[in-house]
């Protein structure tokens, strides 16, 4: 079976990072701009029969690398491409997954609608933002996580005295689960969020004085959130405070937020690529390219993908 491997301009180096992994090369397109800005597309090489994985997550500038990704993808099938899996290490729009008030959008659905009208047949991703969100799709979906490589991460720093933080009461599965993991208790934050991107610390549930304690999250946006959590359980007397979340947006001043932040550390993936603007002395990025390799090759031969999690 042949398999091609293309990519977008959102994350070239996860892209590669991927091939390195399997061991073959990136198919040479050409995705570029018209003097009016729409996007180009070429596929240079040939693709008839082929399973072809498109390497694009849709993080910002995130309206700019979507139409990359359905461009890119309608060219493959009209190319006469086997199977087209969009691999999508980040699925932006996902916040937006239910209608918490009258008159708003679900704009997960809508991008899983043109992912599907595009030509994508198969959908790879990692950490969605709510687990729901894959019956969204009525293409398989092939679910990743990020909580083995992080874990491990924490693990070889040998901690003492540890708990996982969840930030809000949504994410205590996620942080129970990384709790297990790593062998340690579990503090919950119940947070009001009065608009969007801003949030209000209200209660600590557990333990947290004398602690080594990891926040645990999906994404890391604005990092409000995340620092208001951090400088309120170190107030109560956490001993040090880490934070853990797959997908690293950062944007605006979030950055600067976490330099002056109670953080020690802030561990990220390369899911999204680390802008070099800003301060970044306290980010870790750990990658998750051998993880996606494995699981392309495991999608091309048609092998179990929840091995890997065994």
């Amino acid at each position: 079976m042949k398999l091609k491997i293309v990519s977008g301009n959102a994350n070239l180096d996860l892209a590669k990072k991927i091939t390195e992994n399997i061991g073959v090369e990136l198919s040479e397109a050409k995705v570029g701009r018209f003097s009016d800005g729409e996007i180009q597309v070429k596929i240079a090489d040939n693709v008839r029969g082929a399973d072809c994985f498109i390497i694009q997550p849709t993080c910002p500038s995130v309206n700019e690398n979507l139409m990359e990704l359905l461009v890119l993808a309608d060219a493959l099938k009209r190319a006469s491409a086997r199977r087209i899996i969009a691999v999508i290490p980040y699925y932006g729009y996902a916040r937006q997954d239910r209608k918490s008030e009258p008159r708003v959008p679900i704009t997960a659905r809508l991008v899983a609608n043109l992912l599907a009208t595009a030509g994508v047949t198969r959908l790879l991703t990692m950490d969605l933002h709510a687990d729901q969100i894959q019956g969204f799709f009525d293409i398989p979906v092939d679910h990743l996580y990020a909580k083995p490589i992080l874990s491990k991460y924490f693990q070889d720093k040998d901690l003492k005295d540890v708990v996982v933080v969840s930030p809000d009461a949504g994410g205590a599965d996620r942080a129970r689960s990384f709790a297990k993991l790593i062998h340690a208790g579990l503090v919950i934050v119940d947070k009001r969020r009065p608009r969007p991107n801003e949030a209000s610390i209200m209660n600590i549930i557990g333990e947290v004085k004398g602690k080594t304690c990891i926040i645990v999250d999906d994404l890391v946006d604005t990092a409000g959130t995340l620092t208001k959590v951090a400088d309120a359980i170190k107030e109560k007397g956490a001993a040090r405070v880490l934070a853990a979340a797959t997908h690293g947006v950062l944007s605006g001043q979030s950055k600067q937020r976490v330099q002056n932040s109670a953080l020690e550390e802030l561990v990220i993936t390369d899911t999204i690529p680390l802008s070099k603007e800003g301060p970044n002395e306290k980010i870790v990025v750990l990658s998750v390219g051998p993880i996606l390799a494995e699981a392309i090759k495991r999608i091309s031969n048609d092998e179990s993908i929840s091995a890997l999690f065994l």
